[in-house]
């Protein structure tokens, strides 16, 4: 079970490094497009969980859906069925159908190179998409573009989008990495996919959705405190929760100065609720007996909100509960990590065997003699094998793929 929960706390914080970004611009607007792909080694036992996922993502919402029980891609946004006729649903479909054997075939590649057995349930993922900023003429600027991949929660291989490289993590990823960097072409598509048709593609959906998605929803701040390990101290915490979109800024002050990590402040950035919306939590831990004049304030410039709240020196209750807002909290947070349906990983514990020198079985019907058939012998690229007229009415940002075959 530890190892569980270690696995699901890697992924989801991979997840939200990839979806909400490393910082935060205020002052403009940001918007971003993202594909994640999830496999499974084998069918996991586990409520809401399937053995292979995909989803599309345009600003942290989920816009299509596809999953290996119902092997069907469907939209999730009213404006999405509405702007896409059902040729684009079918094609969707078939082809990640299609992507769903490549992962199994490469996750079976992968358990052979690190010499897992099949015991264990182990996880490939796949997330690449754009981030753009809004510019003052209606566009949106290029900011930056990801294309990585994730093995059993561990980062395992990405695109280095400013030098063209692809950059090995771990290192059973390095003759991946050879490979891939050897085809130019490759690297050369992957960066203009992420930097032109990605957000191309991006401009045309926001355009679909552009009502739905321009309404901004306030957040519901609290200022509280909860109980410490230290008798002698409470923890005094700024929650900010139920906004849209995502940029806010939430600064908790002590007599007017803006605290900082330096002070013992900790945040846990912002973290997608289940109903579309974001959420942020900040806390300190201070003296029971401080005296001082706390404050939490937010602005959000989605809505225009700009709100202070002082904290009124209430003490946590000795009883040992805590105040309900941070039950719904954390039963949010595992909502959470249910609903990003798709990318959260199960794992369950490291293969047992991985050094007891036992060999692969001689009659394996795919057998890996050399690393040049390890990850990938195939590398998924979008389609640009059509017409404009064909992607005026049928987009295909990155779900429609193909393959490219290296030459061993």
């Amino acid at each position: 079970m530890l190892l569980l929960v270690k696995a699901l706390n890697r992924m989801f914080h991979f997840a939200v490094f990839v979806l909400l970004g490393t910082g935060m611009t205020v002052l403009s607007e940001r918007h971003s497009l993202t594909y994640i792909y999830t496999a499974f080694s084998k069918p996991v036992d586990l409520p809401g969980f399937h053995e292979f996922t995909a989803m599309g993502m345009l600003d942290n919402r989920m816009i299509d859906y596809y999953d290996s029980k119902e092997q069907k891609k469907v939209p999730k946004q009213t404006w999405m069925s509405e702007h896409l006729e059902q040729h684009y649903w079918d094609k969707g479909t078939r082809s990640r159908k299609s992507k769903q054997q490549w992962f199994k075939v490469n996750i079976d590649i992968l358990m052979k190179r690190m010499r897992q057995n099949d015991t264990d349930t182990h996880v490939l993922q796949w997330m690449h998409g754009c981030e753009g900023e809004s510019q003052e003429d209606g566009t949106i600027r290029f900011i930056r573009g990801m294309d990585m991949y994730n093995y059993d929660g561990n980062d395992f291989l990405s695109f280095d989008d400013d030098n063209q490289v692809w950059v090995a993590t771990l290192d059973a990823a390095k003759e991946t990495k050879r490979k891939w960097d050897d085809v130019q072409v490759l690297k050369e598509y992957t960066k203009g996919y992420l930097e032109k048709e990605c957000m191309d593609w991006m401009s045309k959906f926001r355009d679909y959705g552009k009502e739905q998605l321009r309404k901004a929803s306030k957040p519901d701040v609290h200022l509280f405190s909860q109980k410490s390990k230290s008798e002698k101290n409470i923890i005094l915490t700024c929650l900010a929760t139920g906004f849209y979109p995502k940029d806010i800024i939430l600064q908790i002050k002590r007599n007017g100065r803006i605290l900082t990590a330096d002070d013992g402040l900790e945040t846990s950035g912002i973290r997608p609720n289940e109903d579309d919306t974001f959420q942020r939590k900040d806390r300190v831990e201070i003296l029971k007996t401080d005296l001082s004049t706390y404050t939490c304030e937010v602005q959000h410039p989605g809505s225009l909100l700009h709100v202070q709240k002082a904290w009124d020196h209430t003490l946590p209750v000795e009883d040992g509960s805590t105040p309900i807002i941070i039950a719904v909290v954390v039963v949010a947070s595992f909502v959470v990590i249910g609903a990003i349906v798709g990318f959260v990983l199960y794992r369950r514990k490291e293969c047992r065997d991985r050094c007891n020198g036992k060999s692969q079985s001689s009659t394996d019907s795919s057998p890996d003699p050399s690393p040049a058939s390890s990850l990938v012998n195939m590398r998924i690229c979008p389609d640009v094998n059509t017409s404009s007229k064909d992607n005026a009415n049928n987009p295909k940002p990155d779900d429609e793929k193909k393959a490219l075959i290296e030459s061993k």
